[in-house]
């Protein structure tokens, strides 16, 4: 299932502001870049509800892998394993979430992948 559209990041301005306002949390899979909202940024894409929502992006390489397949079925997992532990997210904190898969070969291997997406999670204190 498919992250709910008040949770999406999207816009190149938006991806500006993370990458140069973001704190960044290292793991040997991913990278997590997290950053205070800004729903200034939010305005120019006609968004009804710019309030400050916890809102992420999941961007996988095609160094990952080159079969779009593949790199969709892992943005999935992730995407399910957000939805499933939202409650324990803390939405009341205005925090944009950028998560970068570094490359590898571990498409099959999920329980590694969510291991280590929610050590980061816990790293980044964005789960308690």
């Amino acid at each position: 299932m498919a992250l709910p559209k008040h949770m999406r990041l999207k816009g190149h301005r938006t991806f500006k502001y993370i990458y140069k306002n973001s704190l960044t949390y290292h793991g040997k899979l991913m990278t997590f870049k997290v950053a205070r909202s800004n729903p200034a940024i939010l305005l120019t894409h006609k968004f009804t509800n710019t309030s400050n929502n916890f809102r992420v992006a999941i961007s996988i390489s095609k160094k990952v892998s080159k079969k779009a397949v593949e790199r969709n079925k892992l943005r999935r997992i992730l995407q399910e394993w957000l939805l499933t532990n939202i409650q324990k997210i803390n939405n009341h904190k205005p925090y944009w979430l950028l998560v970068n898969l570094k490359f590898g070969d571990f498409c099959n291997d999920k329980s590694r992948l969510l291991e280590e997406f929610q050590n980061l999670m816990f790293k980044s204190h964005l789960i308690k």
